[in-house]
């Protein structure tokens, strides 16, 4: 969850029509159509397209073809493949996080999520940890980070697993014990790591990630790189006992009591602070060191605009473009029958004639990192458990994965489509209308779209 705001990086004209220079400086073509246009010219490109009218009553679920990923606005990473990943031609992927990064004067791209194992459908009850891939352009090509000089013979590309619990020393840790794998009479192997995000602050790689609803524990952890984005990872200071933050009910009946803390945790930086934000509604302050997060315990809220009733909510993530401050959640989109026959679509907890129909991505916007947050709308259909981020040209774009577990997607004649590491270009409205959406068709001919 990194920050980019446009403010020190650009003039103001390049960023009234949408387009972004290079975190490098170099400016777009659009930035000098402005500067030489006409007054009457220079307005028109730096029209922005429109919200939409927000439906009533809130907590509605739009599901308008525009707010899909489709072919005209997004594609599938070509990721590296793995072993695992060459009988299917294409690497199974949940959770998928991209994001992008300048490192020693270049531009670096970088993509992990969740991974199965071979021979399982899904990556539980157990999997083998979280791989890296790395591109010098989001189109690639996409190569699996380089992790031979960690571990020789290892699998390549592979940062981090339960797998390496051996490689704890005195002092410092890879793998807790609440980490490892276990066993038990209804599922045999257990503990898997969900939804990782890499981050790059202060010239240091972090992963924050999550062990799964198998896990001893199951909740939110970070990674510190030793080295450079291949590692060697260790395990921040703070959750050599536990995950962050306290133990919370919920969670499926065979997590054991007192085992299960806030999921889905990730990282937002802006300048030398950095924050963990955790579902639904909680966050909180890294330590200098990064070691573990202030306070501990007792985590304060985003200050929010919850729909009633609230659902829960999963896959957390807050993005700054623009000056704003955006908080994103995954929500499913459940629908039921109204009175007079036709299908409600809504952001409703589960009950009787709902049915899990997709897995979306809700956003709202603030001023302050902290909130007060706008009602949410609908950014992306079937895009939950994503993240936004900028390219090196600093136009802004979404991941997608497609959830398999159910609704759409679970479809026996999509599911092959499911489980994807995709990404999907998104659309500003700008100052006044301050929504991101994922990049939409209706109106072409009437507005200036976001270049490239």
């Amino acid at each position: 969850m990194t920050s980019y705001d446009y403010g020190p990086h650009l003039d103001r004209r390049s960023l009234l029509i949408g387009v972004a220079g290079s975190l490098a400086g170099a400016a777009l073509p659009a930035t000098a159509a402005v500067a030489q246009a006409s007054p009457a010219e220079a307005a028109s490109l730096r029209r922005y397209p429109p919200n939409w009218p927000d439906l009533e009553p809130y907590g509605l679920a739009d599901t308008r073809q525009d707010l899909w990923p489709r072919r005209d606005n997004s594609f599938i990473l070509p990721l590296e493949l793995r072993p695992r990943d060459r009988e299917r031609g294409l690497v199974w992927m949940r959770d998928t996080y991209v994001n992008f990064f300048v490192v020693d004067g270049r531009p670096l791209y970088v993509a992990t999520g969740t991974s199965r194992v071979p021979g399982l459908d899904r990556a539980a009850p157990w999997n083998d940890g979280i791989f890296v891939w790395v591109s010098p352009s989001l189109r690639g090509p996409w190569r699996l980070v380089d992790t031979t000089g960690v571990r020789p013979g290892a699998e390549r590309g592979k940062v981090w697993s339960p797998e390496f619990a051996g490689e704890n020393r005195a002092g410092r840790m890879v793998v807790a014990p609440w980490q490892e794998y276990w066993y038990d009479e209804q599922f045999g192997k257990r503990g898997e790591v969900w939804a990782p995000e890499l981050h790059y602050v202060r010239g240091t790689w972090y992963i924050v990630a999550c062990m799964g609803d198998h896990s001893r524990k199951v909740g939110s952890f970070m990674l510190v790189s030793e080295g450079g984005i291949e590692g060697p990872y260790r395990l921040a200071e703070g959750n050599r006992d536990k995950p962050f933050g306290d133990p919370v009910t919920g969670g499926p009946a065979f997590v054991e009591p007192g085992a299960y803390h806030h999921i889905d945790g990730g990282l937002y930086a802006e300048g030398d602070d950095a924050w963990l934000v955790l579902h639904n509604d909680l966050y909180a302050k890294f330590r200098d060191d990064m070691e573990d997060i202030v306070p501990t315990t007792g985590l304060p809220k985003f200050r929010q605009t919850p729909y009633s009733p609230e659902p829960y909510l999963e896959g957390a993530y807050v993005f700054k473009f623009g000056g704003k401050y955006y908080l994103m959640h995954a929500a499913w989109d459940r629908t039921s029958a109204n009175s007079d026959g036709s299908t409600r679509h809504a952001y409703d907890p589960p009950g009787p004639g709902r049915t899990q129909y997709q897995y979306d991505v809700i956003a709202a916007v603030s001023d302050t990192f902290e909130g007060p947050y706008s009602e949410r709308w609908t950014a992306g259909v079937g895009a939950g458990h994503n993240n936004f981020f900028t390219d090196g040209s600093g136009r802004p774009w979404s991941t997608f994965f497609r959830n398999p577990n159910a609704g759409y997607w679970a479809d026996p004649a999509r599911i092959a489509d499911a489980a994807v590491p995709g990404v999907v270009r998104l659309e500003w409205t700008g100052r006044d209308g301050d929504r991101l959406y994922v990049r939409r068709r209706a109106d072409q001919d009437a507005r200036i779209r976001t270049r490239g």
